[in-house]
């Protein structure tokens, strides 16, 4: 609606799969329901909301997929598959918010944009694999997987993960059309994955990227483009932590964009899991002046007024 404030809702997609369990497309629509009350409480409150969602587990079962049949089927590229991913879950968002808005009373267009990202072709990201996608391997499972070419690591909760190269967001292709759904009421689900990596060649024009783009990142910047007054990180830990995973391990309820940014460059976050959160976050804060939230799923709605995760907010603040 135009002249209404914006809010830009990033889920991840450990959140509609979570790791430990069954992951069957029945248990991603049974997640992404239990994910949608934060996201109703915007609309309700006159918010116009933009939903971008992760596919971590997702877009690893697809490369599962592709592995299992190529000797009958030609394997896609990531970039592919990224766009792949974004169209089914973005399906199962816009189906399930629909009929939770419809239940509330207050039904409102809902659409998915297959949304396509700027990036630097040159961009050193691309030759380093930082980005975890799909599920836990097992250490059989991950001697396989970089047999085959794939890079491994483990992540923060030491579990062995696909990593794979994962370029900075500069701009998103659709951004005009996103904003002008945002505008007539549309509630908008777009960078799905962190939307599929694209590149300006000077004789192609624009042309795919074998990567990932960070989610929130990219979150972050259609945020940024859309001039943004929130931005909800919805992840799988109830706050930002300090000295996590130690003893001394505490919740920080706010931060400034400077405090946060001082802590993420000595270190303190995650690489590949937190870091990027708050990075997208600060970015956010900094070039709008609004605030981010980063919190659990199922805290999304009570952080949205303030009483759960950690809020980052600009310096004068």
């Amino acid at each position: 609606m135009s002249g209404a404030p914006t809010a830009i809702v990033a889920i991840g997609g450990n959140a509609l799969a979570p790791g430990g369990e069954p992951s069957t497309i029945y248990d991603q629509f049974r997640h992404t329901r239990e994910s949608l009350a934060p996201i109703v409480d915007l609309v309700l409150g006159g918010w116009n909301v933009c939903i971008v969602h992760g596919n971590g587990p997702q877009v690893g079962d697809e490369l599962v997929r592709n592995e299992l049949a190529r000797r009958d089927a030609s394997p896609l590229p990531l970039g592919v598959l990224v766009a792949e991913t974004a169209g089914w879950i973005g399906y199962m968002i816009q189906q399930s918010l629909d009929n939770a808005l419809r239940r509330a009373g207050h039904p409102r267009d809902v659409v998915t944009v297959i949304t396509q990202v700027h990036v630097d072709r040159d961009d050193p990201a691309l030759a380093v694999p930082t980005k975890f996608i799909g599920h836990a391997l097992t250490p059989e499972r991950a001697r396989q997987v970089e047999a085959e070419g794939y890079a491994v690591r483990a992540d923060g909760r030491g579990r062995l993960r696909r990593v794979v190269g994962s370029p900075r967001p500069l701009a998103v292709h659709e951004a005009g059309a996103v904003r002008r759904l945002l505008d007539a009421g549309t509630i908008v689900i777009a960078c799905g994955g962190g939307g599929a990596p694209i590149y300006d060649d000077p004789s192609l024009g624009w042309e795919g990227v074998d990567a990932v783009v960070d989610k929130d990142l990219a979150a972050a910047v259609l945020a940024r483009d859309l001039g943004a007054e929130l931005l909800l990180i919805l992840t799988d830990v109830d706050a930002v932590y300090a000295d996590w995973g130690t003893p001394r391990q505490r919740a920080l309820r706010r931060l400034t964009a400077e405090e946060a940014a001082r802590m993420d460059g000595a270190g303190a976050f995650g690489e590949g899991s937190m870091a990027p959160k708050v990075r997208a976050a600060v970015d956010f804060v900094r070039r709008t002046g609004g605030r981010a939230i980063i919190t659990a799923l199922d805290r999304g709605r009570d952080a949205v007024r303030g009483d759960a995760g950690t809020t980052i907010i600009p310096e004068q603040s």
